[in-house]
């Protein structure tokens, strides 16, 4: 298989870069259809008699919530800067210029503050 020059400029990025492909270009991250990007919220959890819950606890809660950083085309109710709750089940970690964001479709969200 032969490269172009296109595989090479890439494979020289990533070399230059400690193995991390870093780009160099501006892109406008827009999710397709019905797909929404939010970053995640961490919340301390306190019961009513100010008890912290444990980890095990915190995981075994489904809904969690987050922030709408942009949703995609299809999305009508749900607007950039949105604060979800969401179904911790679903949904796809990814890194984009450095950030980690979740990505969730919009049957996803339960409720919008």
């Amino acid at each position: 298989m032969i490269n172009s020059g296109l595989e090479w400029d890439w494979m020289d990025n990533i070399k230059k870069n400690n193995g991390v492909f870093k780009d160099t270009k501006t892109y406008t991250m827009k999710p397709i259809g019905k797909y929404i990007l939010i970053k995640k919220v961490k919340e301390s959890v306190k019961t009513d008699s100010g008890l912290m819950l444990s980890g095990k606890d915190v995981s075994d809660i489904r809904y969690k919530k987050g922030v709408v950083a942009k949703p995609g085309t299809d999305v009508d109710k749900i607007v950039e800067n949105d604060v979800i709750y969401y179904d911790s089940r679903a949904g796809y970690t990814m890194v984009i210029k450095g950030e980690q964001f979740t990505v969730i479709t919009e049957r996803d969200v339960v409720v919008v503050e």
